[in-house]
């Protein structure tokens, strides 16, 4: 007997397209007065959420808990801006609390997990998903049915939005999904995740932690630039469209000729990874922080990889091509950090996922994803002059 993807005794494993799409309107909806789920917001294991139509500044974050959000909002609230139209500007340094467009409807057995969207991340928007009754951020509990919030703060550059703006996105997942240490080996023995440059690194070049994952390095050397830094005193960015500003006016490059920079706390870098990675079809990946004690760091607000992310196949569906190096948000804190190449700065943690997707990450879609990406800024950045 055949089960469904929200069925509690299918195996743990996180929805891919066709089961998320079976599931709107249902476990995800539309909340009230909200349009239809798009398609186009469906991603081969996540679907991307929207944002209602204001935006609620606040005095500060905090946990919804006991108290219902819309308590906390009359007692922390000041200023609703409304969304519809031209959009507001968030400002550099404030907290905003804003309704999503989407509910849940979770059944039995199938929970939700939050993070930001690539874009989100890159602009260093922070945020966070509250969900009403539940003391913890970022996640939904089984057999949770209601509404969701997304906290936003603006952290380099202010920021205008719209309603409708993807900031975020969610992945329902059965059960414990990831895999063990064991399993990942075995995996990577047959299809190699990561390489240097053009070459496949061995199974015993690249560094297995103890719960599931691969510890990963930044490259600095053979960049230039390495990196960037937010400028500090911009202009407002544009998040909703794509390449309407010239970095130069909100970026300052980072060089590293002998392999290493000095970061200066609390200003925000972009780095990419020294491995170029490839996620297989039947998995999907989440980048996480090391201990920090190897590092001082913030890193990674938008960890997220779908199934896909990196892989070419041949014409008879061979795995090809040598993986796309991940992007990494990086906020030093409290004293300046010495950075090296090849330094370990996350870790991938890989997951089973319901099978296949239709649709691998990048693919079917005119607008841009960053299937090809290198050092790339956000797609309101128009690409950096050479």
């Amino acid at each position: 007997m055949q089960t469904s993807p929200t069925d509690p005794d299918s195996a743990p494993s996180i929805l891919v397209d066709r089961d998320l799409l079976s599931s709107l309107g249902t476990v995800l909806r539309p909340g009230p007065g909200a349009p239809e789920i798009a398609r186009s917001q469906v991603q081969p294991a996540s679907v991307d959420l929207r944002l209602g139509q204001q935006a609620h500044r606040i005095r500060a974050g905090f946990l919804p808990g006991r108290v219902p959000v819309e308590e906390r909002l009359a007692t922390l609230g000041s200023v609703a801006l409304d969304l519809n139209g031209d959009g507001a500007v968030l400002e550099k340094g404030l907290v905003y609390l804003i309704p999503l467009e989407e509910e849940l409807a979770l059944p039995p057995g199938v929970r939700a997990r939050f993070n930001p969207r690539s874009s989100t991340g890159r602009c260093d928007l922070f945020t966070r998903v509250l969900v009403p009754g539940h003391p913890r951020f970022d996640e939904a509990p089984e057999g949770y049915s209601g509404p969701l919030w997304l906290e936003v703060s603006p952290l380099s550059f202010p920021v205008r939005l719209h309603r409708g703006d993807r900031l975020c996105q969610v992945r329902l997942s059965r059960g414990d999904a990831s895999l063990t240490t064991d399993e990942l080996r075995a995996i990577y023995e047959d299809t190699p995740l990561c390489f240097d440059g053009d070459r496949p690194l061995g199974v015993d070049e690249v560094r297995f932690d103890h719960a599931g994952g691969l510890e990963m390095r930044v490259g600095l050397a053979g960049r230039d630039p390495a990196g960037w830094r937010a400028a500090p005193h911009t202009a407002a960015v544009r998040f909703a469209e794509s390449g309407v500003h010239d970095p130069a006016e909100f970026w300052e490059a980072v060089h590293a000729p002998k392999g290493h920079c000095i970061l200066a706390p609390g200003s925000f870098y972009l780095f990419a990874s020294r491995e170029r990675l490839r996620i297989p079809p039947h998995l999907a990946a989440e980048m996480l922080p090391v201990d920090i004690g190897i590092g001082e760091l913030r890193n990674n607000y938008a960890g997220f990889f779908d199934n896909g992310f990196g892989w070419e196949e041949d014409e008879q569906g061979r795995p090809a091509g040598c993986g796309t190096p991940a992007v990494l948000e990086v906020r030093a804190h409290d004293v300046p950090f010495l950075v090296e190449d090849g330094q370990v700065f996350f870790r991938l943690q890989f997951f089973r996922t319901d099978g296949r997707p239709d649709q691998l990450y990048g693919m079917g879609r005119s607008g841009g994803s960053y299937r090809g990406q290198d050092l790339t800024l956000a797609r309101a950045f128009r690409p950096p002059a050479p």
